[in-house]
Formats: structure tokens, C-alpha cells, sequence
């Protein structure tokens, strides 16, 4: 038994190629390394993150199983042969297409934005300094700065 997010079996149902044990873990490593997380913090995830990253990883298990060494790749944008250019995606060598897709929809590989309070707002209810109302709410202090 395999210590990763998909078994098998769920390779089978989900992919349709059959991996053995030492594939499986190879790809659980990969989806690690993109995902920033380890198999042991697999109790702290949400339900709907565990089930992207099983898909994640049977994705990934079929994808390598279709690649020649994965381990001595070059990292590459842009790959010319034959007169033939073809631009690849920052991943595109290492990451299976499908994998990217699974972890993308993992609530923390989303992007987020960030509201960063500023200390008014974080008075609570009575966040302007400038209305009455907030009189009672603040410090008072003397002109100039000493009492």
C-alpha cells in the first residue's frame, strides 16, 4: 500500500491505465512538489482539496507512465525541431495537463486578494475618527503629545 492521495484502482477508474505501487508513489512526489503539500497533513485538508488531489495524481500517474525519464528533462520554454517551434507552459515538461488542471481547483492554489485592514477599520463600528460618534471610543491624548 501506497501512502498517496489516490489508490490504484482509483487510477484505473479515473484514467483508465493500470500503474504499479513504485508509479503511483513517483507520481504522488510529483503532485507534492506542485502542490506544496505532504501526505501527512492529509487530515488538516477539506474534503473537495482531497478530492482534486486524488484526481491529481491518477492524472499524473497515467501522464508519467507515458513519459521517458521525467528525472533528466531539461527545463525548457521553447523547443525547436525540424523548423517547428513549440512555446511550452512553465510546467509543461514535469506536470501532466490534467494534473494542473486537478490542483488548479484546490482552494489554496487559487488566487486570492488580500485586504489588508488599515487601524480605523480595525476600531470596529465606530471606524471614522472624524464622526462623533466615535468620541467616546478613543484616547485622549493632549495637543503636542504629553499630558
Amino acid at each position: 500500500m501506497v501512502d498517496a492521495w489516490a489508490t490504484p484502482q482509483q487510477v484505473i477508474d479515473i484514467t483508465g491505465v493500470t500503474v504499479t505501487d513504485a508509479e503511483l508513489s513517483r507520481a504522488q512526489s510529483s503532485v507534492e512538489v506542485f502542490c506544496n503539500r505532504i501526505y501527512t497533513d492529509t487530515p488538516r485538508m477539506r474534503l473537495r482539496d482531497l478530492y482534486w488531489l486524488a484526481r491529481a495524481v491518477a492524472y499524473q500517474a497515467a501522464w508519467e507512465k507515458g513519459q521517458f525519464d521525467l528525472n533528466t528533462r531539461l527545463d525548457a520554454n521553447q523547443v525547436q525541431q525540424d523548423g517547428i517551434v513549440a512555446n511550452l507552459a512553465e510546467k509543461a515538461m514535469t506536470l501532466g495537463p490534467r494534473a494542473k488542471g486537478a490542483l488548479q481547483r484546490c482552494s489554496w492554489m487559487r488566487s486570492r486578494t488580500i485586504h489588508l485592514r488599515t487601524p480605523l477599520e480595525s476600531a470596529g463600528r465606530y471606524a471614522n475618527a472624524l464622526a462623533d460618534a466615535s468620541d467616546d471610543q478613543q484616547q485622549w491624548m493632549p495637543m503636542g503629545g504629553r499630558g
